[in-house]
């Protein structure tokens, strides 16, 4: 399996929607665990990295600094 290229503040989308509907994540947080944030609601999500890696579908929006 290749390795998923993602940095903070991309916006990501996941296998799954959130329940509020919305299936783009921004990435607040990286680490060994890494926290999303819907763009629909707000709720954040914190996951192992290994564990987002396997449910991020694409980067749909590359952070630029």
């Amino acid at each position: 399996m290749d390795e998923k290229e993602f940095a903070l503040n991309d916006i990501v989308e996941m296998k799954k929607p959130h329940p509020c509907g919305v299936n783009k994540w921004r990435i607040i947080r990286l680490g060994m665990d890494i926290r999303i944030k819907c763009e629909g609601c707000g709720h954040s999500v914190m996951l192992p990295r290994r564990e987002f890696a396997k449910k991020m579908k694409k980067v749909l929006l590359k952070h630029e600094e």
